[in-house]
């Protein structure tokens, strides 16, 4: 899936409207940060040697020749025996080495009794410590977060290029859909309400895409084909389609799509849940073509969908980061297929413990609700014992897979 999809075309966008963005371009600090030596402490800058051997039984009393606020500066140069008021972030003058916690004085403002000598050169933030001017600020690649932009404001960049967040369709099909408007007929045995459509919407919101929803439509080629050829009055980068994509009688999506032009890619994986799922080319428009079960829906999506979503964003590494658990209780399959197994993570002994969230049908939407993770089970071990450790994919929380090193020829402004 990953070869037929690329990152989407970049655009600018105001700084605050980054958040949860990929930045396009590596950003090149035009200056050093902190851009001058400045104080970590509200205390008296001083020379360390002018202090060394202050004990509160016999302190050194300096002369306070200055104050410095955050927002100052001061021109004079500190001498021998003098000391100069300084705020946290103040820029320390010349002539110092030290600031001495307000705290270990007598807070003089004419002269100032120090009374220990621990912060002898200490309490320094010294210019360039967190970058250097041309150090790569925030990376190509990189989702910026509240930390990223706050390093971007600070050398100066009120705007960003970023790439375009995804646009993502999403059809349900189901002669036995209704939407919640109509829940007295769910009530009444005759239909269930379509769950899949307010899971995957969500699913897609929660990878920062942008959600096209066709809505739902009976299981029927013209009603599909229909819904379908709304897409070229909303043109997306990715068709997801849910239900109709295995091989019963009622399952129209995939010949449906296959009249319209699609070049099949896959149909069918070795997994479970979620075996039945096709993959190929509308057009330019990558389709993914889900299974109609809740679990499997949304399983699958995890898998395959928000990787491929991730990579038109503009990530490097599109994947969730695969951790280590220990199993609570033994685990087994009966399939020569990979499962995913939804569990709850808790912490024991220092380590992940997973349990299972119970049965794991494909249409029990609960344990999807309450998982934590997907525990992997690999067909050449289909018994696992209490204790053993396996691989899973955490589902709550940006657990992805770590960026790797920005590459030489990464382009780089200013």
């Amino acid at each position: 899936m990953l070869r037929e999809v690329a990152p989407l075309p970049d655009e600018i966008v105001p700084l605050p409207e980054a958040l949860g963005r990929v930045l396009a371009e590596a950003v090149v600090s035009p200056l050093a940060l902190p851009p001058w030596d400045n104080s970590s402490m509200d205390g008296y800058a001083v020379r360390a040697g002018d202090v060394r051997g202050a004990t509160p039984a016999a302190p050194v009393t300096l002369r306070v020749v200055a104050t410095v606020a955050a927002g100052a500066a001061s021109d004079r140069a500190l001498g021998t025996g003098e000391a100069i008021r300084i705020m946290t972030g103040g820029p320390v003058p010349a002539g110092a080495d030290s600031v001495i916690r307000v705290e270990d004085t007598d807070g003089g403002t004419d002269t100032v009794r120090v009374r220990n000598d621990r912060d002898a050169l200490k309490n320094v933030r010294p210019r360039g410590e967190d970058l250097g001017k041309g150090d790569i600020a925030v990376r190509r690649g990189a989702r910026l977060g509240p930390g990223q932009l706050g390093v971007l404001a600070s050398i100066g960049r009120g705007s960003l290029r970023v790439h375009r967040r995804a646009r993502v369709a999403l059809l349900a099909s189901g002669d036995e859909l209704v939407d919640v408007d109509r829940f007295d007929e769910v009530l009444a045995g005759r239909k269930i309400v379509t769950s899949n459509s307010y899971s995957l919407l969500a699913a897609i919101r929660e990878c920062d895409a942008e959600p096209v929803s066709l809505g739902f439509v009976p299981d029927d080629p013209d009603a599909i084909r229909a819904r379908l050829n709304q897409l070229r009055d909303a043109p997306c980068d990715l068709l997801v389609t849910t239900g109709g994509v295995s091989v019963g009688s009622f399952d129209h999506t995939r010949p449906v799509l296959a009249a319209m032009g699609l070049e099949p890619r896959f149909w069918r994986i070795r997994i479970r849940p979620g075996a039945p799922v096709g993959f190929g080319m509308l057009g330019r428009i990558p389709w993914l073509g889900l299974p109609g079960n809740p679990v499997s829906t949304l399983v699958t999506f995890e898998l395959l969908a928000a990787p491929a979503i991730r990579r038109m964003h503009g990530y490097a590494q599109p994947f969730r980061r695969t951790v280590r658990l220990r199993l609570a209780a033994p685990v087994s399959i009966n399939a020569p297929l990979v499962h995913f197994h939804r569990a709850t993570v808790s912490i024991e002994g220092g380590e992940r413990v997973a349990r299972l969230t119970g049965p794991q049908g494909s249409g029990l939407l609960t344990s999807m609700a309450k998982a934590d993770a997907l525990v992997i089970v690999r067909p050449e071990r289909r018994d696992l014992a209490a204790g053993e450790y396996v691989d899973a994919l955490m589902l709550r929380g940006d657990d992805w897979s770590d960026e790797p090193p920005v590459p030489a020829q990464d382009t780089a402004v200013s």
